[in-house]
């Protein structure tokens, strides 16, 4: 079973860069909008971790490009969190073609901000379980 979120993106005109095909910085975006679209179908709302004042964040964020993508072509996008110890979580995602060609890679790096103290929180893990309506899409079953 694939224990892969997944949403589906179209690139758009204006995210082309000089070489005419979707910029890096672009690919970065539609990552992010996956995690976020990934924590919002898992139950997580931003404005209710605000609210406890707290807040995700992302301490490093790597791509590896495979293939280039063109305006008008649709990408999967997929999101998978990897738990360990500590501060910190992994978010391991791939950006294919809906045939399945692989586009790019994206390694993220991230971690729950505690929006007073301005400190990593220990155990993030702990934290999205807690909140979260739909756990397992977080990789918290």
């Amino acid at each position: 079973m694939d224990d892969r979120f997944v949403v589906r993106i179209e690139a758009r005109g204006y995210e082309v860069d000089a070489n005419g095909h979707v910029a890096g910085s672009v690919l970065l975006q539609y990552a992010q909008h996956a995690r976020w679209e990934c924590l919002r179908a898992a139950g997580i709302d931003q404005a209710s971790l605000r609210g406890q004042g707290i807040g995700p964040v992302s301490l490093e964020e790597r791509i590896r490009f495979h293939r280039e993508v063109y305006a008008g072509e649709q990408v999967d996008v997929s999101c998978v969190f990897v738990w360990g110890e500590g501060k910190t979580f992994r978010i391991e995602q791939e950006i294919r073609t809906p045939d399945g060609t692989l586009a790019a890679e994206v390694a993220n790096v991230g971690g729950l901000l505690d929006l007073t103290q301005r400190r990593l929180i220990n155990d993030p893990g702990r934290i999205w379980r807690s909140a979260a309506s739909a756990p397992g899409l977080l990789g918290l079953a």
